[in-house]
């Protein structure tokens, strides 16, 4: 699975200087903490960092279409979709757990051409009729572990980027959140465009090359380093610093802050857990809502609509997500959590409702609305996962929630989609309430506060807040 005081202080004022708890962000503050970020990481670090995201939610979706065209079979199609969502639980947290270990440029430059050539391997299997269910599943698979997690080790930057701004850090949080949903509707219309134009295997091919070619980009940026600073004991250089070196200088210094092993991966699972509920529960939202409104609109006979209705809760998502910088300080994640979790369970029921009519408008004025709680909920999930994080584990724990999100959808999907085909359709909708009320629950459950001392920026997350 991403997030969230006063304006960023111009250079000539010291950045500790006291704000009140109380004092409210003006429209200019706002405007400034989202002004700053590309001047904090560079110019180039956004679009950049856009590009090297699309892929994965291409890859999902082009896989699906891929190995149902080549096998003749949607049931093969969504199992091998499964397999990506199942290779990417696995995958991410991993890459998080390297790139704590190691460095972000390292595993990125590893990553990213693997998942290219995964790619291939994936067209390979499912070429001809003759090819072997297993092959398909393992490439596919291998296709989801190899991507590199871009959303969440951009987030580990910014919070190595921005540890005495939290007003700059809530927007650059509230912004990945926001590209992650853009790149969420984005990357299966290319798709869509793609196959349409050419045949699912175009469309996987150029996934395959901007994987390789915007990851590479991602991975030699400047602000890599400081990603991989942000947990050890070390300070953080800026993007701009020179280094002899680039692969040594992204290497974490004090690796003791960064344990491995399965004792370590337990003991972050544990202090996670509540943020790994509550992003698969997010997960389960997104899965089933998309399954549900795809009978939907083949029940009234506008199947092509399915994937334009689901849009619709991506875009008001960002709009929502944007916002969230503005929220006032006083207000907890916590607090936060329950609030726009409760939101998103009744505008859930209201969907379930609409769903029951057979109404297509209503269907979708009620995505509309739950589209504007999904994003702040992400936001928050993300910010508190970063608070909870270990010293020397932010990646891993970024790339853990993360890859709970994707587990999310692929149950919510599935068991929405067995709903509607054995049940009925309005019974399918019933999946995105189940879901939101484990969102809620979760989010009630987050009574304690983050240990103070477990990184060098504590007294940051604690002002996140």
């Amino acid at each position: 699975m991403s997030r969230s005081a006063p304006p960023v202080p111009p250079t000539h004022v010291p950045a500790a200087a006291p704000s009140l708890p109380d004092e409210q962000p003006s429209a200019r503050a706002r405007a400034g903490a989202y002004a700053r970020l590309p001047r904090l990481a560079g110019p180039w670090f956004l679009p950049v960092a856009f590009l090297a995201r699309l892929p994965f939610s291409m890859l999902t979706i082009g896989t699906l279409l891929l190995v149902t065209q080549t096998t003749g079979s949607v049931g093969q199609g969504g199992l091998a979709s499964a397999a990506t969502a199942l290779g990417t639980a696995v995958g991410g947290p991993t890459q998080g757990a390297l790139a704590d270990r190691v460095g972000q440029r390292r595993v990125v430059l590893v990553c990213a051409p693997l998942a290219g050539l995964a790619v291939l391997g994936l067209l390979t299997a499912s070429a001809g009729s003759s090819g072997s269910v297993g092959i398909v599943l393992a490439a596919a698979a291998l296709v989801g572990a190899s991507v590199p997690q871009v959303g969440p080790l951009a987030r580990v930057r910014w919070i190595a980027l921005a540890p005495d701004e939290p007003r700059t850090l809530s927007a650059a949080m509230s912004y990945e959140s926001t590209a992650d949903e853009v790149s969420f509707v984005l990357g299966p219309a290319l798709v869509g465009v793609l196959a349409a134009l050419g045949s699912p295997q175009t469309a996987m091919l150029a996934a395959a090359a901007l994987v390789v070619a915007a990851g590479t980009a991602f991975a030699l940026h400047p602000t890599a380093r400081a990603g991989s600073g942000a947990h050890g004991r070390t300070a953080v250089a800026p993007p701009d610093a020179p280094s002899a070196d680039p692969l040594e200088a992204d290497r974490p210094r004090d690796n003791r802050s960064s344990p491995t092993g399965p004792r370590a991966a337990l003991s972050l699972v544990r202090r996670e857990a509540v943020v790994v509920v509550g992003m698969v529960a997010m997960g389960l939202v997104f899965g089933g809502t998309q399954a549900a409104l795809t009978a939907l609109t083949r029940d009234v006979g506008s199947p092509d609509l399915a994937g334009l209705v689901y849009a619709v809760l991506g875009v008001g998502s960002a709009v929502t997500a944007l916002s969230v910088v503005a929220l006032p300080d006083r207000w907890s994640q916590a607090g936060r959590w329950t609030a726009f979790s409760g939101g998103l369970l009744v505008s859930a029921v209201a969907l379930l409702g609409a769903a029951s009519t057979g109404s297509l408008p209503l269907v979708v004025a009620a995505v509309a609305v739950a589209g504007l709680f999904v994003g702040p909920v992400m936001v928050t999930v993300f910010t508190v996962a970063g608070q909870r994080a270990p010293a020397g584990r932010t990646a891993a724990a970024m790339t853990l929630v993360a890859s709970a999100n994707v587990v999310g959808v692929a149950v919510g999907a599935t068991s929405a989609g067995l709903l509607a085909e054995q049940a009925s359709t309005t019974a399918a909708f019933a999946v995105p309430v189940a879901a939101a009320t484990l969102l809620l629950a979760s989010g009630m459950s987050l009574t304690s506060r983050p240990r103070a001392g477990r990184r060098a920026g504590a007294g940051r997350a604690a002002a996140v807040r």
